[in-house]
Parts: structure tokens; C-alpha cells; sequence
């Protein structure tokens, strides 16, 4: 039996330039429709490459009519972890934009984004110890990559009222998508739904314009192989930067949220541990000798995550995340997580010995890619020094990390002092001392330095309130520092909470209005808190199969 493959629909049934001159005119007929200022999406991809073309032209055409008088916003959000070859391609391409707008004379503003110093990836995973983002825990999207980008459309709004925000979405990337923007077409307040546009659900009076929606892949790179790049940049060299991402060179790699990954690879944020691999910068090394200067960056990644298919590597990794982190929660409390597998602790955020592993990890790749990578990445920082003093910050006054570890660390991988701020030194809350302080402790059966921790924590409070006129808190923070810290060891501060949720099971279980469901569940749970507290119990499939999770907490 024959099977006859049907080719996709293409966009260009009707003619490829006819199509495109269509677009081009429905573009320009939205943009002199109001005085809205637009903005668009712009990753470096070929969806946000292809729809900013289009606008382009469409603002060549209205300039030459003198009628381009509204502006047009470029934002590209670089997360500062990004694969270093795509956010040098995107900056190369947002300074070409420059060039290419003052040449045109084009009311086309590129901008490029960050996130704020406190949202970044190595300030929240170094500084307050953030383990990384996992499935149920996914604190980096929103940081790195929706806020700086909401915040400057917010700020858009706030300054004209509305916004347009252009997008590279399209149906054909999956059912999902295409049922997803079927139904903010046909919502009852999608009052400009004859112009194109649609609502946006997060962004208050933001309209959305996709002008590529109907658009398979293929019809993406047609356009981009046979329409010149208005902006001077190589769209060839796009495609093959996307041929470059997998190991076979076909399959495109994905630099946005948005778009679909080919099979299971991605491509985005170097230390992204959402995925079993990083597929697209390995098969980058693999593809090109000449890029092999990234390795350092593909090894940090291993250092943080903890997924494996192989089930024996994966517990393995899951139990040394576990060794690294607080057996307290940011707040310093004990929460105890039960499945069917048995009962424990939720680790917290990473201790103070595996953060300072990781600020040394970090400096020494920067060191390395700089050393061995070409001359555009001969300034590559991994850290700024604005991201050295927020971790430094975040150590000193919200970790009671004394010893004041930032500046030293720097200067043991790089050879050269710290230039950044001197902090007057204390005579006694000071590296030396501390060093003092921990082999005293030691010798108090103090293994994982949680005497040491508490000391130091108290020592540190005292002399914060010793310069007050009023120490009204004083012994209100000295109590609580004793709370979180009333444990010798892990194994202690464990018992004690599995026991404290298996008497406050018992004591629901004697409410007289308790339900027959919630009573089966409390039975159950007490069942296997029971088991876990038991020394024969094994708690090897627990780890195999816990989903870890941290939230973070304001008290």
C-alpha cells in the first residue's frame, strides 16, 4: 500500500509576493489606524526576525509617505545566561538595527533588556541560595524573562495609554497554541478583532498583533531566504546558526518561551536545568571545534541539576542536592512533604559551603571562556561586578555571612584584588576570628556546622543592635534565631518534624466533624510518616521519586 504524504498548507497558496504585499499593506493600514505606539517581541529567532521584516518595510513605505510619525519599539530580553553565541548574534544584530535606523531615518527604537540586578539567575542561586528551577519551582521565567519585558510595555501604557504588542506566535507550533489563540480571537471582549488584533490577558490595555499566526515553518524560512533583511543583517547566517544548534544540523533550536523545541532539544539559558540536556550548545561544541571555548558553560550546568534518565544517576544527584541545601525553608521553618513512598523534609535554599563552590565554579568559567574563547568573548562576564556586590550584599546582611567570602574568592581565581567597596572590618565579626570560631566549634561535635551557624547568627545580631539608640527588637530576632537553629543535625531537626505532623494528624483525627475522606488521608499520611520514622525504613524510593520544591516566603 502507497502512502501519499500531503504536503502542509502554506501561507503562499496565493502567491508568495502577493501574500507578502498584502501583509505589508494590513500593517501599515493597523499602524495609521490610531496613535497607539507598538512594540515588538524581538528574540533573535526566525518567528520575531520574519514579523519584524514586515514591519519594517511597512515602516520604509509609511516613512516615504511621511506618514511614519509613531514609534516602534524593538525590545529583545537578554537574561544574562543566555547561550553566549545567540545573545552576541542578538546585540549584533540590535547595534546593526541602530546603524541601519539612523541611515533610514525610521521611527524604530531597539532596545535591549535585562533583569534587575536582584533578579538574576547567579544573585538568587549564589547569593540567596535558590536552588535551581525544577518543575515545581520554576523561579527564573518570570525574573529573567517576563518582568523586564512587562515592565517596559507597562511603562508604555502608563505613558500613551494603550500599547501594541507585535508577536511571531503562530498556530501551526502546536494544537495548543492554535487553540489558545483561536480563543482570544473569538473572546466577546476582543472588541478590535477586525483589524487583526487580539487582547492580552496579562498586560492590561495591551493589544496583540501576530501578523505570521497562519504561518507553517516552512513558510518562516521562505520568507526570510527570499526577502533581504532590511537591517543588513544575514538571515543565511540565522539558518545556519539554527542547523548548527542539533546534532544532525536540521532541527531548529528555540531561543524564546514561546516556540516549540524540535523532539527534546532547546535552546536558551546555559544553566537551564528544565530540560534532561542541553541538546543545542552540545551539538553547537560538537558541530563547530571553534566553539569548544563553551564547555565551561555546559559543565556549570552540571554542577546544579539533578535530572538523569539513568533512575541510579538521578538518586545520586537528587541526594546531593539534598547534602547542599538548608533542611529549613527560607523563613527557617520545617515542612515536612509525604508521598507514597514515605515522608521528609523539604530541603530549603543552598547552604553557605555550596554557594561559595559555586561563586568559585562560576568565576572560573568566566576565567577560562575568557582565556580560550575568541576575541568578542575576551570581556565575557559571567558576573558583573554589580552582580558580585548584590551576592556580597545578600551574604553579609541577610545570611550573617561574616567572613565577608566575595572578595576573597574573586582574588584566589583571578590573582588580582577585588576593587569593588571596602567595608570597614570589625574587630571581632571578621573572616579570622570566624576561622577561630568553627575549629572551636569542631571540637564540639559540630560536623555540618550548624553550631558554628547559630553563633555566628547571634554574634552578628548583637552587634547590629549595639549601634541602636533603641534595641527594642534585639530579643525578639535573638528568639527567633534560636527557633530555626534548635537542632544539632539534620536527623534531629527530621524526627522532631515528622513527629510534630504525625501528633497534629492525631489530634484532627479527634475533631468530631472530621469527614470520612479527610480521615482516610490523615490515616494514610500517618502510615507513612510511621514507616519513615522507622530505622529499617529505606528512604531510597522516596528520593527517587520526589518532586523537590522551595517557595519562597516573606516571613
Amino acid at each position: 500500500m502507497t502512502m501519499v504524504v500531503h504536503p502542509a498548507p502554506s501561507a503562499f497558496d496565493a502567491g508568495f509576493k502577493e501574500t507578502i504585499a498584502r501583509l505589508v499593506d494590513q500593517t501599515k493600514a493597523l499602524y495609521l489606524s490610531d496613535q497607539i505606539p507598538w512594540v515588538i517581541g524581538y528574540s533573535g529567532g526566525k518567528d520575531s526576525t520574519a514579523i519584524l521584516q514586515l514591519v519594517w518595510y511597512a515602516m520604509q513605505e509609511l516613512h516615504a509617505e511621511g506618514k511614519a510619525n509613531k514609534p516602534v519599539h524593538v525590545i529583545s530580553t537578554d537574561t544574562l545566561v543566555e547561550n553566549p553565541i545567540v545573545a552576541m548574534w542578538v546585540e549584533r544584530s540590535l547595534n546593526q538595527m541602530r546603524n541601519a535606523v539612523q541611515a533610514q531615518g525610521l521611527n524604530i527604537i531597539p532596545h535591549r533588556l535585562t533583569p534587575a540586578v536582584n533578579d538574576r539567575f547567579w544573585v538568587n542561586l549564589i547569593g540567596r541560595g535558590y536552588p535551581a528551577p525544577r518543575y515545581k519551582f520554576r523561579w527564573c521565567t518570570d525574573r529573567l524573562k517576563i518582568s523586564p519585558s512587562n515592565n517596559f510595555i507597562r511603562n508604555v501604557v502608563k505613558q500613551n495609554g494603550e500599547a501594541i504588542l507585535v508577536l511571531g506566535t503562530r498556530k501551526a507550533e502546536s494544537a495548543v497554541r492554535a487553540a489558545t489563540m483561536e480563543s482570544y480571537e473569538n473572546r466577546a471582549d476582543n472588541t478590535r478583532s477586525a483589524v487583526g488584533l487580539t487582547v492580552n490577558k496579562q498586560l492590561d490595555r495591551v493589544w496583540i498583533y501576530t501578523p505570521i499566526a497562519d504561518w507553517s515553518n516552512d513558510d518562516v524560512w521562505q520568507y526570510l531566504m527570499q526577502i533581504k533583511n532590511p537591517w543588513g543583517f544575514r538571515n543565511q547566517e540565522l539558518l545556519g546558526m539554527y542547523q548548527g544548534a542539533t546534532a544532525d544540523g536540521e532541527c531548529p533550536l528555540v531561543v524564546d518561551k514561546s516556540t516549540p523545541s524540535c523532539g527534546d532539544s532547546r535552546f536558551g539559558c546555559y544553566v537551564c536545568t528544565m530540560v534532561g540536556e542541553d541538546k543545542s550548545m552540545a551539538a553547537m561544541i560538537q558541530n563547530d571545534s571553534e566553539k569548544e571555548w563553551m564547555l565551561p558553560l555546559l559543565q556549570l550546568r552540571n554542577e546544579i541539576d539533578v535530572n538523569d534518565s539513568n533512575r541510579e544517576a538521578k538518586v545520586k544527584k537528587i541526594t546531593r542536592d539534598k547534602s547542599n541545601r538548608d533542611f529549613r525553608r527560607m523563613n527557617g521553618s520545617l515542612t515536612v512533604h509525604i508521598n507514597e513512598h514515605g515522608a521528609d523534609l523539604v530541603r530549603g535554599p543552598y547552604r553557605q559551603p555550596f554557594r561559595e563552590h559555586m561563586l568559585r565554579k562560576v568565576l572560573e568559567a568566566q576565567k577560562q571562556v575568557q582565556a580560550i574563547g575568541p576575541e568578542e568573548v575576551r570581556h565575557l562576564e559571567l558576573l558583573s561586578r554589580e552582580d558580585l556586590e548584590a551576592i556580597r550584599t545578600l551574604w553579609l546582611e541577610e545570611k550573617y555571612e561574616v567572613e565577608d567570602s566575595v572578595p576573597r574568592i574573586y582574588e584566589q581565581v583571578f590573582g588580582k584584588p577585588y576593587e569593588e567597596q571596602k567595608r570597614q572590618a570589625h574587630s571581632l565579626l571578621n573572616a579570622h576570628v570566624m576561622d577561630k570560631l568553627k575549629a572551636k566549634c569542631a571540637q564540639f561535635n559540630d560536623p555540618d556546622g550548624l553550631l558554628y551557624e547559630q553563633l555566628r547568627t547571634l554574634l552578628t545580631i548583637e552587634e547590629r543592635h549595639s549601634k541602636l539608640l533603641r534595641r527594642a527588637k534585639l530579643y525578639t530576632e535573638l528568639n527567633k534565631s534560636l527557633e530555626t537553629m534548635a537542632f544539632n543535625n539534620i536527623d534531629e531537626a527530621r524526627e522532631f518534624a515528622l513527629n510534630r505532623r504525625l501528633n497534629e494528624n492525631n489530634i484532627k483525627l479527634l475533631l468530631p466533624h472530621i469527614t470520612e475522606q479527610e480521615k482516610q488521608q490523615l490515616e494514610w499520611e500517618n502510615q507513612k510518616l510511621t514507616e519513615s520514622l522507622s530505622r529499617e525504613h529505606d528512604n531510597t524510593r522516596f528520593l527517587e521519586h520526589e518532586q523537590i520544591q522551595i517557595e519562597e516566603r516573606s516571613e
